[in-house]
């Protein structure tokens, strides 16, 4: 495995590769973080990948910032372009691609809160980009009519940012559609049960378990 970081079309990014070279193939996992940026936790988590054989690009979504609280992140987000957040993602999908093993077929994405939004909407917005879509606490209010990708979805019990009613509304929005997608719930857990280091929420348990289910999931 290598890891680089990549100014190309996709924008700043962090990219690993299998192989004791760096340089070998396999299928891609897009990884789209949180509001907390490229953080040690998320680059960890693309190396996992990475090391299962996968070629996993995380772009950078913060600008390179790895804010401290949930209310310096908020003030960042707001400050954020949503059209260049949005052409980041679809450009850094046709990177991704084009290192994969196989450059004209699909590739999975990752979401993390944020991210999970922006993988939701990739994958409406350009399904033939994407074959697996992976949502952690996050959702999406837009038109899924032309998602054709499988989701997965893992989702907290205790969730402050994401109401109930709205994982329900995409759970059913998506049964309508015939896409069947997996939902997992887990119980005494709040948003950012998977990412260590960014909040006191981040369950040790929690985090395995679903990791254990996406990895599957991807492999399927």
């Amino acid at each position: 495995m290598t890891e680089t970081g990549n100014q190309r079309s996709a924008g700043q990014a962090y990219l690993v590769r299998p192989g004791d070279d760096g340089e070998g193939s396999g299928p891609g996992v897009l990884v789209l973080s949180s509001w907390w940026g490229l953080t040690s936790g998320i680059k960890d988590f693309c190396n996992r990948l990475c090391d299962e054989g996968f070629v996993v690009l995380a772009p950078d979504l913060t600008g390179g910032l790895l804010p401290d609280t949930a209310a310096e992140a908020e003030v960042e987000l707001a400050a954020t372009d949503p059209n260049s957040t949005a052409n980041l993602v679809l450009s850094s999908a046709f990177a991704l691609r084009s290192a994969t093993d196989n450059p004209s077929g699909p590739v999975a994405v990752v979401g993390f809160s944020m991210g999970a939004s922006w993988a939701l909407w990739a994958a409406t917005r350009q399904p033939e980009s994407f074959d697996k879509v992976v949502v952690y606490y996050g959702s999406q209010s837009i038109d899924f009519g032309d998602l054709q990708a499988r989701v997965q979805g893992h989702f907290a019990e205790h969730d402050e940012l994401v109401a109930e009613d709205d994982v329900l509304l995409l759970e059913s929005e998506l049964f309508e559609l015939g896409l069947e997608p997996e939902m997992w719930h887990y119980d005494g857990v709040g948003h950012w049960f998977a990412e260590q280091g960014v909040a006191e929420s981040y369950d040790e348990a929690a985090a395995e378990l679903a990791w254990r289910r996406t990895l599957d999931f991807l492999r399927s």
